[in-house]
């Protein structure tokens, strides 16, 4: 049985932007329920409306993104995928702690924008790898190193494989094929390597394993 398609809530104060979106979307068979133009709107409607994912501009007036994010994240209304650009570095570090599950810049092309939501949707994580280097040179090395140590020491032998199969970019079902266990274990694995690490996301545990490296 194929997966239910995922509902997605548009949050970016540019219309045109949303309206791009939204196309880009429908297009691919992903059903658009609603749109914010800021941050607390977001978080407003994600509430009432439920959306599997938003999709999460940084930069909005009022409330920004990163608090948005915050509070949809901790209020469990729906996963967040954030839509970067460059000139946010200060923002992108807020949003991986804030418990965004992917991040991806306003250049991608659909087909990986897609994707994205879909991995989302399913409880997984998408890192542009542009956007993954940026973040970690925003935390500084320092703070990696003591988050990272003693909490990578935590994990079994396997729960270090789903780890490096994360970092890799790989679904869980691309893991559970990789290392011969079931996609239910891949799952009890992950959810077992954020709580050891303290991560609130996929995005953030691959965050904390990249710094220790």
């Amino acid at each position: 049985m194929s997966a239910p398609t995922p509902r997605v809530l548009l949050a970016d104060d540019h219309g045109a932007i949303r309206e791009a979106l939204r196309l880009m979307l429908d297009n691919h068979g992903l059903e658009v329920i609603g749109e914010a133009a800021d941050g607390a709107v977001a978080v407003r409607n994600a509430a009432a409306l439920r959306p599997d994912v938003v999709l999460m501009d940084l930069r909005m007036p009022g409330t920004d993104g990163v608090t948005a994010t915050r509070e949809i994240v901790t209020a469990g209304s729906a996963q967040v995928l954030v839509l970067t650009s460059f000139d946010e570095d200060e923002l992108v570090e807020g949003a991986l702690r804030a418990g965004a599950a992917g991040f991806l810049l306003k250049t991608t092309d659909a087909a990986t924008l897609v994707e994205a939501v879909r991995r989302v949707a399913a409880g997984e994580g998408m890192l542009d790898p542009r956007v993954t280097r940026r973040a970690l040179a925003l935390i500084p090395r320092s703070r990696q190193v003591t988050r990272g140590a003693g909490e990578l020491d935590l994990l079994t032998e396997r729960e270090r494989q789903v780890l490096e199969g994360m970092r890799a970019g790989r679904s869980n079902r691309q893991i559970s094929d990789e290392l011969g266990i079931s996609l239910a274990t891949v799952k009890t694995h992950v959810s077992s390597v954020l709580a050891k690490l303290g991560a609130r996301s996929r995005s953030h545990a691959v965050a904390i394993a990249a710094g220790e490296a």
